[in-house]
Protein backbone atom coordinates (compact mmCIF):
# COMPACT_ATOMS: atom_id res chain seq x y z
CA UNK A 1 0.00 0.00 0.00
CA UNK A 2 1.15 3.33 -1.16
CA UNK A 3 1.03 5.54 1.37
CA UNK A 4 -0.43 9.10 1.32
CA UNK A 5 0.38 11.20 4.54
CA UNK A 6 3.79 11.33 6.46
CA UNK A 7 2.27 10.22 9.83
CA UNK A 8 0.89 7.02 7.86
CA UNK A 9 4.33 6.40 6.17
CA UNK A 10 6.16 6.90 9.82
CA UNK A 11 3.94 3.98 10.81
CA UNK A 12 4.43 1.96 7.82
CA UNK A 13 8.23 2.49 8.34
CA UNK A 14 7.98 1.09 11.69
CA UNK A 15 6.12 -1.97 10.77
CA UNK A 16 7.97 -2.92 7.29
CA UNK A 17 11.75 -1.81 8.47
CA UNK A 18 11.21 -2.76 12.37
CA UNK A 19 14.55 -2.97 14.40
CA UNK A 20 16.74 -1.55 11.43
CA UNK A 21 18.53 1.74 11.87
CA UNK A 22 16.40 4.37 10.86
CA UNK A 23 18.65 7.53 12.34
CA UNK A 24 21.89 7.54 12.96
CA UNK A 25 23.83 10.70 14.82
CA UNK A 26 27.39 9.93 14.68
CA UNK A 27 28.07 11.34 17.92
CA UNK A 28 24.31 11.31 19.21
CA UNK A 29 21.25 9.46 19.11
CA UNK A 30 20.48 6.25 17.21
CA UNK A 31 17.06 4.98 16.41
CA UNK A 32 15.43 2.39 14.74
CA UNK A 33 12.60 2.80 12.78
CA UNK A 34 10.55 1.36 15.26
CA UNK A 35 12.05 3.46 17.64
CA UNK A 36 11.18 6.42 15.58
CA UNK A 37 8.12 5.84 15.05
CA UNK A 38 7.83 5.35 19.09
CA UNK A 39 9.44 8.95 19.57
CA UNK A 40 7.42 10.51 16.63
CA UNK A 41 4.52 9.61 18.68
CA UNK A 42 5.52 10.77 21.95
CA UNK A 43 5.91 14.57 20.36
CA UNK A 44 2.63 14.67 18.81
CA UNK A 45 0.84 13.84 22.06
CA UNK A 46 3.48 16.63 24.03
CA UNK A 47 2.31 19.25 21.05
CA UNK A 48 -1.67 17.78 21.43
CA UNK A 49 -1.34 18.54 25.16
CA UNK A 50 -0.13 22.24 24.22
CA UNK A 51 -3.19 22.95 21.90
CA UNK A 52 -1.62 22.56 18.43
CA UNK A 53 -4.31 21.27 16.28
CA UNK A 54 -4.92 20.31 12.83
CA UNK A 55 -4.07 23.52 10.41
CA UNK A 56 -1.70 24.82 12.88
CA UNK A 57 1.61 26.19 11.80
CA UNK A 58 5.09 24.47 13.74
CA UNK A 59 8.08 26.72 13.06
CA UNK A 60 11.54 24.40 13.18
CA UNK A 61 14.52 26.51 13.51
CA UNK A 62 17.45 24.00 14.13
CA UNK A 63 20.36 22.41 11.87
CA UNK A 64 20.69 18.69 10.92
CA UNK A 65 20.00 16.59 14.36
CA UNK A 66 17.60 14.28 15.19
CA UNK A 67 15.56 16.76 17.53
CA UNK A 68 14.48 18.55 14.11
CA UNK A 69 13.60 14.86 12.69
CA UNK A 70 11.29 14.00 15.70
CA UNK A 71 10.24 17.83 15.97
CA UNK A 72 9.05 18.02 12.21
CA UNK A 73 7.70 14.48 12.10
CA UNK A 74 5.83 14.63 15.20
CA UNK A 75 4.39 18.35 14.55
CA UNK A 76 3.03 16.35 11.24
CA UNK A 77 1.48 13.39 12.93
CA UNK A 78 -0.49 15.91 15.13
CA UNK A 79 -1.84 17.18 11.96
CA UNK A 80 0.17 19.88 11.80
CA UNK A 81 1.73 21.88 8.82
CA UNK A 82 5.90 22.34 8.96
CA UNK A 83 7.36 25.58 8.59
CA UNK A 84 10.87 24.78 8.44
CA UNK A 85 13.19 28.70 8.98
CA UNK A 86 16.68 28.45 7.68
CA UNK A 87 19.76 28.45 10.19
CA UNK A 88 22.00 30.62 8.35
CA UNK A 89 18.40 33.39 9.23
CA UNK A 90 19.18 36.38 10.96
CA UNK A 91 16.68 36.86 14.32
CA UNK A 92 14.83 39.53 11.69
CA UNK A 93 14.77 37.13 8.52
CA UNK A 94 13.60 34.55 11.44
CA UNK A 95 10.94 36.65 12.26
CA UNK A 96 9.52 37.47 8.91
CA UNK A 97 9.02 33.90 8.34
CA UNK A 98 7.27 32.84 11.44
CA UNK A 99 5.56 35.78 11.68
CA UNK A 100 4.43 35.59 8.07
CA UNK A 101 3.73 32.00 8.44
CA UNK A 102 1.04 32.43 11.69
CA UNK A 103 3.54 29.96 13.45
CA UNK A 104 1.82 28.92 16.88
CA UNK A 105 4.92 26.89 18.10
CA UNK A 106 8.84 26.96 17.63
CA UNK A 107 11.32 24.67 18.16
CA UNK A 108 14.43 26.38 17.94
CA UNK A 109 17.44 25.33 18.68
CA UNK A 110 19.91 28.58 20.33
CA UNK A 111 23.24 27.19 21.28
CA UNK A 112 23.73 26.05 17.49
CA UNK A 113 26.85 27.47 16.43
CA UNK A 114 27.25 29.52 19.66
CA UNK A 115 24.36 31.85 18.57
CA UNK A 116 21.37 32.17 20.50
CA UNK A 117 18.51 32.24 17.78
CA UNK A 118 15.82 32.52 20.12
CA UNK A 119 17.55 35.90 22.04
CA UNK A 120 18.12 37.09 18.01
CA UNK A 121 14.38 36.47 17.08
CA UNK A 122 13.23 38.43 20.63
CA UNK A 123 15.13 41.23 19.90
CA UNK A 124 14.14 41.21 16.33
CA UNK A 125 10.81 41.22 17.61
CA UNK A 126 11.55 44.01 20.05
CA UNK A 127 13.32 46.84 17.36
CA UNK A 128 11.50 49.80 16.28
CA UNK A 129 11.49 48.19 13.04
CA UNK A 130 10.25 44.99 13.56
CA UNK A 131 8.98 43.54 10.48
CA UNK A 132 6.85 41.22 12.33
CA UNK A 133 5.07 39.91 15.54
CA UNK A 134 5.73 37.33 18.09
CA UNK A 135 2.58 37.27 19.88
CA UNK A 136 1.03 34.16 18.00
CA UNK A 137 3.72 31.84 19.42
CA UNK A 138 1.67 29.71 21.86
CA UNK A 139 4.71 27.27 22.44
CA UNK A 140 8.43 27.80 22.23
CA UNK A 141 10.91 24.64 22.71
CA UNK A 142 14.73 25.14 23.09
CA UNK A 143 16.42 22.06 22.26
CA UNK A 144 19.73 23.74 22.17
CA UNK A 145 20.14 24.21 25.97
CA UNK A 146 18.42 24.03 29.33
CA UNK A 147 15.50 21.44 29.47
CA UNK A 148 12.54 22.45 27.57
CA UNK A 149 12.76 19.37 25.05
CA UNK A 150 12.90 17.32 28.27
CA UNK A 151 9.73 18.75 29.82
CA UNK A 152 8.05 18.53 26.41
CA UNK A 153 8.47 15.16 26.38
CA UNK A 154 7.19 14.91 29.40
CA UNK A 155 4.18 16.49 29.01
CA UNK A 156 3.37 13.86 26.33
CA UNK A 157 1.70 11.46 29.06
CA UNK A 158 -1.51 13.94 29.31
CA UNK A 159 -2.53 12.63 26.03
CA UNK A 160 -3.58 9.21 25.42
CA UNK A 161 -1.35 7.00 22.91
CA UNK A 162 -5.28 6.19 20.78
CA UNK A 163 -5.94 9.79 20.99
CA UNK A 164 -2.88 10.61 19.11
CA UNK A 165 -2.94 8.05 16.72
CA UNK A 166 -6.22 9.16 15.87
CA UNK A 167 -5.42 12.49 15.05
CA UNK A 168 -2.62 11.23 13.10
CA UNK A 169 -5.48 9.37 11.10
CA UNK A 170 -7.04 12.35 10.31
CA UNK A 171 -4.57 14.04 7.96
CA UNK A 172 -5.31 13.81 4.34
CA UNK A 173 -3.05 13.41 1.54
CA UNK A 174 -4.03 16.70 0.05
CA UNK A 175 -3.82 18.82 3.71
CA UNK A 176 -1.28 21.30 3.33
CA UNK A 177 2.12 19.16 5.05
CA UNK A 178 4.73 22.04 4.35
CA UNK A 179 5.61 25.63 3.93
CA UNK A 180 8.70 25.93 2.27
CA UNK A 181 9.99 29.72 2.36
CA UNK A 182 12.05 30.20 -1.22
CA UNK A 183 15.56 31.68 -0.31
CA UNK A 184 14.95 34.95 -1.28
CA UNK A 185 18.19 35.39 -4.26
CA UNK A 186 15.49 37.90 -6.34
CA UNK A 187 13.68 39.74 -3.22
CA UNK A 188 11.25 38.93 -0.14
CA UNK A 189 11.08 34.94 -0.15
CA UNK A 190 8.22 33.61 -0.48
CA UNK A 191 6.07 30.36 1.05
CA UNK A 192 5.71 27.60 -1.46
CA UNK A 193 3.41 25.20 0.51
CA UNK A 194 2.87 21.56 -0.69
CA UNK A 195 0.22 18.60 0.56
CA UNK A 196 1.38 15.28 2.20
CA UNK A 197 0.72 13.63 -1.22
CA UNK A 198 2.90 15.14 -2.83
CA UNK A 199 5.96 15.24 -1.01
CA UNK A 200 5.98 11.87 -0.60
CA UNK A 201 5.30 11.12 -4.18
CA UNK A 202 8.51 13.41 -5.05
CA UNK A 203 10.49 11.57 -2.33
CA UNK A 204 9.31 8.11 -3.60
CA UNK A 205 10.47 9.48 -7.20
CA UNK A 206 13.86 10.64 -5.89
CA UNK A 207 14.42 7.41 -4.26
CA UNK A 208 13.19 5.16 -7.25
CA UNK A 209 16.06 6.63 -9.44
CA UNK A 210 18.68 6.75 -6.87
CA UNK A 211 17.79 3.14 -6.30
CA UNK A 212 17.59 4.08 -2.50
CA UNK A 213 17.13 0.34 -0.52
CA UNK A 214 17.25 -0.38 3.19
CA UNK A 215 20.97 -1.47 2.85
CA UNK A 216 22.03 2.37 2.39
CA UNK A 217 23.35 4.75 5.03
CA UNK A 218 22.43 8.06 3.61
CA UNK A 219 24.77 11.23 4.96
CA UNK A 220 22.09 13.75 4.68
CA UNK A 221 24.51 17.25 4.36
CA UNK A 222 22.26 19.22 2.67
CA UNK A 223 20.09 21.48 5.54
CA UNK A 224 16.74 19.93 6.75
CA UNK A 225 15.24 23.50 6.38
CA UNK A 226 15.37 22.59 2.18
CA UNK A 227 13.45 20.88 0.21
CA UNK A 228 16.61 18.68 -0.44
CA UNK A 229 17.85 17.67 2.83
CA UNK A 230 13.67 17.05 3.71
CA UNK A 231 11.95 15.55 1.15
CA UNK A 232 14.90 14.00 -0.92
CA UNK A 233 16.45 13.87 2.94
CA UNK A 234 14.03 13.05 5.09
CA UNK A 235 10.89 11.58 3.35
CA UNK A 236 13.02 9.42 1.08
CA UNK A 237 14.95 7.31 3.90
CA UNK A 238 11.40 6.89 5.36
CA UNK A 239 9.89 5.22 2.63
CA UNK A 240 12.81 3.22 1.34
CA UNK A 241 14.23 2.13 4.42
CA UNK A 242 17.75 3.41 4.43
CA UNK A 243 19.13 4.95 7.48
CA UNK A 244 19.54 8.70 7.62
CA UNK A 245 23.02 10.07 9.32
CA UNK A 246 22.41 13.46 9.72
CA UNK A 247 25.77 16.12 9.51
CA UNK A 248 24.98 19.76 11.18
CA UNK A 249 27.42 21.75 9.64
CA UNK A 250 29.53 20.42 6.43
CA UNK A 251 33.16 20.01 7.00
CA UNK A 252 34.93 18.48 4.08
CA UNK A 253 37.47 16.68 6.88
CA UNK A 254 33.96 16.24 9.36
CA UNK A 255 31.72 14.62 6.20
CA UNK A 256 34.93 12.20 5.06
CA UNK A 257 35.61 10.97 8.71
CA UNK A 258 32.01 10.31 8.81
CA UNK A 259 31.57 8.63 5.61
CA UNK A 260 34.07 6.31 6.99
CA UNK A 261 33.12 5.63 10.37
CA UNK A 262 29.56 4.99 9.53
CA UNK A 263 30.01 3.52 6.01
CA UNK A 264 28.01 5.58 4.15
CA UNK A 265 26.75 4.94 0.72
CA UNK A 266 24.78 8.04 -0.01
CA UNK A 267 25.91 11.25 -0.27
CA UNK A 268 23.53 13.57 -2.31
CA UNK A 269 24.70 17.57 -2.25
CA UNK A 270 25.36 20.61 -4.19
CA UNK A 271 28.35 20.24 -6.98
CA UNK A 272 30.36 22.66 -4.10
CA UNK A 273 30.31 19.53 -1.98
CA UNK A 274 32.36 17.35 -3.75
CA UNK A 275 34.62 19.89 -5.42
CA UNK A 276 35.62 20.58 -1.66
CA UNK A 277 35.87 16.92 -0.79
CA UNK A 278 37.91 16.42 -4.38
CA UNK A 279 40.50 19.20 -3.27
CA UNK A 280 40.98 18.47 0.23
CA UNK A 281 44.81 17.77 0.95
CA UNK A 282 44.04 14.78 3.39
CA UNK A 283 41.30 13.36 1.42
CA UNK A 284 43.35 10.15 0.86
CA UNK A 285 43.58 9.47 4.59
CA UNK A 286 40.30 8.23 4.40
CA UNK A 287 38.43 5.08 3.57
CA UNK A 288 35.59 6.02 1.20
CA UNK A 289 35.16 3.13 -0.27
CA UNK A 290 31.64 2.44 0.90
CA UNK A 291 30.00 5.21 -1.68
CA UNK A 292 28.20 3.87 -4.28
CA UNK A 293 25.74 6.85 -5.33
CA UNK A 294 26.06 10.29 -5.75
CA UNK A 295 23.25 12.51 -6.84
CA UNK A 296 23.97 16.61 -7.25
CA UNK A 297 22.31 19.72 -8.96
CA UNK A 298 21.89 23.38 -8.93
CA UNK A 299 22.48 25.39 -12.19
CA UNK A 300 24.88 24.10 -13.82
CA UNK A 301 27.23 20.95 -12.68
CA UNK A 302 30.34 21.23 -14.82
CA UNK A 303 31.08 17.68 -16.76
CA UNK A 304 34.16 17.86 -15.79
CA UNK A 305 32.90 17.40 -11.68
CA UNK A 306 31.10 14.14 -12.89
CA UNK A 307 34.20 12.77 -14.28
CA UNK A 308 36.24 13.57 -11.32
CA UNK A 309 33.60 12.19 -9.14
CA UNK A 310 33.61 8.94 -10.79
CA UNK A 311 37.34 8.73 -11.16
CA UNK A 312 39.03 9.86 -7.78
CA UNK A 313 35.64 9.63 -5.09
CA UNK A 314 34.93 6.41 -6.75
CA UNK A 315 31.18 6.59 -6.80
CA UNK A 316 29.81 3.63 -9.07
CA UNK A 317 27.13 5.97 -9.85
CA UNK A 318 26.35 9.75 -9.77
CA UNK A 319 23.32 11.22 -11.28
CA UNK A 320 21.73 14.54 -11.73
CA UNK A 321 18.79 16.33 -10.89
CA UNK A 322 16.52 19.55 -11.93
CA UNK A 323 14.34 21.14 -9.46
CA UNK A 324 13.11 24.01 -7.14
CA UNK A 325 11.22 24.57 -3.94
CA UNK A 326 8.14 25.00 -6.03
CA UNK A 327 8.65 21.47 -7.35
CA UNK A 328 11.66 19.88 -5.67
CA UNK A 329 12.29 17.34 -7.84
CA UNK A 330 11.58 17.57 -11.99
CA UNK A 331 13.85 15.45 -13.77
CA UNK A 332 16.69 13.08 -12.45
CA UNK A 333 18.94 10.91 -14.41
CA UNK A 334 18.49 6.76 -13.46
CA UNK A 335 20.82 4.41 -12.35
CA UNK A 336 21.07 3.38 -16.35
CA UNK A 337 21.88 6.47 -18.14
CA UNK A 338 25.43 6.37 -19.62
CA UNK A 339 28.28 8.85 -17.94
CA UNK A 340 28.30 11.12 -21.26
CA UNK A 341 24.25 11.28 -20.71
CA UNK A 342 24.39 12.34 -16.19
CA UNK A 343 27.35 14.98 -17.85
CA UNK A 344 25.17 16.73 -19.88
CA UNK A 345 22.00 16.91 -18.62
CA UNK A 346 19.81 16.84 -15.57
CA UNK A 347 17.59 13.68 -16.46
CA UNK A 348 14.19 13.36 -18.03
CA UNK A 349 11.00 13.87 -16.02
CA UNK A 350 9.61 12.40 -13.42
CA UNK A 351 7.19 12.23 -10.30
CA UNK A 352 4.56 12.97 -12.77
CA UNK A 353 6.24 16.02 -13.91
CA UNK A 354 5.53 17.49 -17.70
CA UNK A 355 8.45 19.46 -19.41
CA UNK A 356 8.64 22.02 -21.75
CA UNK A 357 10.59 24.59 -23.12
CA UNK A 358 8.88 28.01 -24.01
CA UNK A 359 9.64 30.18 -27.37
CA UNK A 360 11.84 32.50 -24.90
CA UNK A 361 14.16 29.37 -23.77
CA UNK A 362 12.76 29.17 -20.58
CA UNK A 363 11.09 25.83 -18.62
CA UNK A 364 8.21 25.03 -17.57
CA UNK A 365 6.57 22.67 -15.18
CA UNK A 366 3.47 21.47 -15.23
CA UNK A 367 2.55 18.15 -12.52
CA UNK A 368 0.00 17.04 -9.65
CA UNK A 369 3.17 17.61 -7.32
CA UNK A 370 3.96 20.90 -8.26
CA UNK A 371 3.12 23.00 -4.98
CA UNK A 372 -0.42 24.28 -4.18
CA UNK A 373 0.39 27.94 -4.36
CA UNK A 374 2.40 30.82 -2.27
CA UNK A 375 1.26 31.43 0.76
CA UNK A 376 -1.40 34.40 1.03
CA UNK A 377 0.25 35.64 -2.08
CA UNK A 378 -2.44 35.18 -5.15
CA UNK A 379 -0.48 37.40 -7.05
CA UNK A 380 3.22 36.22 -6.92
CA UNK A 381 1.28 32.97 -7.42
CA UNK A 382 -0.58 33.65 -10.63
CA UNK A 383 3.36 35.21 -11.84
CA UNK A 384 4.63 32.16 -11.07
CA UNK A 385 1.67 29.56 -13.04
CA UNK A 386 -0.08 30.63 -15.93
CA UNK A 387 -3.63 29.41 -16.75
CA UNK A 388 -2.84 26.09 -18.05
CA UNK A 389 -1.21 25.05 -15.19
CA UNK A 390 2.37 25.62 -16.45
CA UNK A 391 5.02 26.85 -13.63
CA UNK A 392 7.85 29.59 -15.42
CA UNK A 393 10.89 28.11 -13.14
CA UNK A 394 13.22 31.03 -14.76
CA UNK A 395 15.37 28.73 -16.39
CA UNK A 396 16.47 28.36 -19.47
CA UNK A 397 17.50 25.09 -20.80
CA UNK A 398 17.03 22.55 -23.77
CA UNK A 399 15.39 19.16 -24.09
CA UNK A 400 16.73 16.37 -26.96
CA UNK A 401 14.61 14.14 -28.70
CA UNK A 402 14.78 11.60 -25.65
CA UNK A 403 13.30 13.98 -23.28
CA UNK A 404 17.00 14.56 -21.28
CA UNK A 405 16.86 17.94 -19.73
CA UNK A 406 20.12 20.53 -19.79
CA UNK A 407 19.87 23.69 -18.10
CA UNK A 408 21.42 26.35 -20.19
CA UNK A 409 21.18 29.33 -17.28
CA UNK A 410 18.97 32.02 -15.63
CA UNK A 411 17.07 34.17 -17.59
CA UNK A 412 18.05 36.81 -15.52
CA UNK A 413 21.54 35.79 -15.58
CA UNK A 414 21.88 35.89 -19.75
CA UNK A 415 23.52 39.33 -20.67
CA UNK A 416 23.93 40.60 -24.58
CA UNK A 417 27.11 41.52 -25.67
CA UNK A 418 27.85 43.49 -28.57
CA UNK A 419 24.26 42.34 -30.06
CA UNK A 420 24.75 38.43 -29.41
CA UNK A 421 23.23 35.98 -26.08
CA UNK A 422 25.57 35.30 -23.84
CA UNK A 423 25.00 32.78 -20.89
CA UNK A 424 27.40 32.62 -18.22
CA UNK A 425 26.89 28.61 -17.50
CA UNK A 426 28.76 28.35 -21.13
CA UNK A 427 31.08 30.23 -20.09
CA UNK A 428 31.74 28.43 -16.29
CA UNK A 429 31.49 24.96 -18.09
CA UNK A 430 35.01 25.81 -20.17
CA UNK A 431 36.17 27.42 -17.04
CA UNK A 432 35.78 24.29 -15.18
CA UNK A 433 38.08 22.40 -17.31
CA UNK A 434 41.08 24.98 -16.34
CA UNK A 435 43.40 23.20 -14.47
CA UNK A 436 43.68 25.17 -11.46
CA UNK A 437 39.78 26.28 -10.88
CA UNK A 438 38.13 24.76 -8.52
CA UNK A 439 34.84 27.27 -9.07
CA UNK A 440 33.97 29.27 -11.60
CA UNK A 441 30.78 31.90 -11.75
CA UNK A 442 30.44 34.96 -14.69
CA UNK A 443 28.34 37.81 -14.81
CA UNK A 444 27.57 40.42 -17.44
CA UNK A 445 28.91 44.07 -16.29
CA UNK A 446 27.93 47.60 -18.24
CA UNK A 447 30.58 48.42 -20.72
CA UNK A 448 30.07 51.46 -22.55
CA UNK A 449 30.66 49.91 -26.24
CA UNK A 450 29.30 46.59 -25.90
CA UNK A 451 26.62 47.36 -23.70
CA UNK A 452 27.54 44.23 -21.59
CA UNK A 453 30.83 41.90 -21.05
CA UNK A 454 31.39 39.30 -19.25
CA UNK A 455 33.48 39.14 -15.38
CA UNK A 456 34.56 36.07 -14.37
CA UNK A 457 35.17 35.27 -10.27
CA UNK A 458 37.38 32.54 -9.79
CA UNK A 459 38.36 30.45 -6.71
CA UNK A 460 41.44 28.47 -7.25
CA UNK A 461 42.51 24.77 -5.99
CA UNK A 462 44.62 24.81 -3.19
CA UNK A 463 48.57 25.37 -3.46
CA UNK A 464 47.69 26.35 -7.24
CA UNK A 465 47.87 29.99 -8.93
CA UNK A 466 45.99 31.30 -11.41
CA UNK A 467 46.56 34.71 -13.37
CA UNK A 468 44.24 36.81 -15.51
CA UNK A 469 46.06 36.20 -18.48
CA UNK A 470 45.99 32.62 -18.08
CA UNK A 471 42.44 32.58 -17.99
CA UNK A 472 41.91 35.01 -20.90
CA UNK A 473 43.83 33.08 -22.50
CA UNK A 474 42.36 29.35 -22.34
CA UNK A 475 39.06 30.90 -22.71
CA UNK A 476 39.74 32.20 -25.93
CA UNK A 477 40.69 29.03 -27.32
CA UNK A 478 37.47 27.48 -26.43
CA UNK A 479 35.07 30.03 -27.07
CA UNK A 480 33.66 33.17 -29.53
CA UNK A 481 35.13 36.44 -28.66
CA UNK A 482 31.77 38.01 -27.47
CA UNK A 483 31.63 35.34 -25.03
CA UNK A 484 35.46 35.37 -23.40
CA UNK A 485 35.53 37.35 -20.04
CA UNK A 486 36.65 40.45 -20.24
CA UNK A 487 37.37 40.64 -16.64
CA UNK A 488 38.94 38.26 -13.80
CA UNK A 489 38.14 38.58 -10.19
CA UNK A 490 39.73 35.88 -7.63
CA UNK A 491 38.32 35.32 -4.58
CA UNK A 492 38.39 32.86 -1.62
CA UNK A 493 34.97 31.94 -2.20
CA UNK A 494 31.62 32.40 -3.89
CA UNK A 495 28.12 33.60 -2.36
CA UNK A 496 25.57 30.64 -2.19
CA UNK A 497 22.38 30.03 -1.20
CA UNK A 498 21.49 27.26 1.28
CA UNK A 499 21.02 25.03 -1.85
CA UNK A 500 24.16 25.52 -2.89
CA UNK A 501 23.37 27.95 -5.97
CA UNK A 502 25.52 30.99 -6.20
CA UNK A 503 23.84 34.38 -5.94
CA UNK A 504 24.80 36.09 -8.87
CA UNK A 505 23.31 39.27 -7.94
CA UNK A 506 25.73 39.50 -5.02
CA UNK A 507 28.79 39.20 -7.74
CA UNK A 508 26.74 42.00 -9.72
CA UNK A 509 26.54 43.87 -6.60
CA UNK A 510 22.88 44.62 -6.78
CA UNK A 511 20.35 45.35 -3.95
Amino acid sequence: MVELTIPAAVASAAREFGDAEALAEPDGVRLSYRELHERVGEVARALICDGIGPGDRVAVWCPNTAAWVLAALGALSAGATLVPVSTRFTGHEALDVISRSGARALVVDDAFLATDRLAALRAAAAAPDAGGSLAGLALVVRVGGGDDWTRLIERSVATPAPAAAARAGLVRGEDVSDILFTSGTTGRSKGAMSNHRSSLSVARAWACHGGLTAADRYLVVNPFFHSFGFKAGILACLVSGATMVPLPVFDAAAAMRVIETERITVLPGAPTIYQTILDHPGRRRFDLSSLRLAVTGAANVPAVLVERMRRELGFDVVLTAYGLTEAVVATMCGTGDALETVARSCGRATAGFEVRIAETGEILLRGPNMMLGYLDDPAATREAVDPNGWLHTGDVGTLDTAGYLTITDRLKDMYICGGFNVYPAEVEQVLARLDGVAEAAVVGVPDDRLGEVGKAYIVTRAGRALDETTVLGFCRDRLANYKVPRQVEFCDALPRNPSGKVLKRVLRNEP
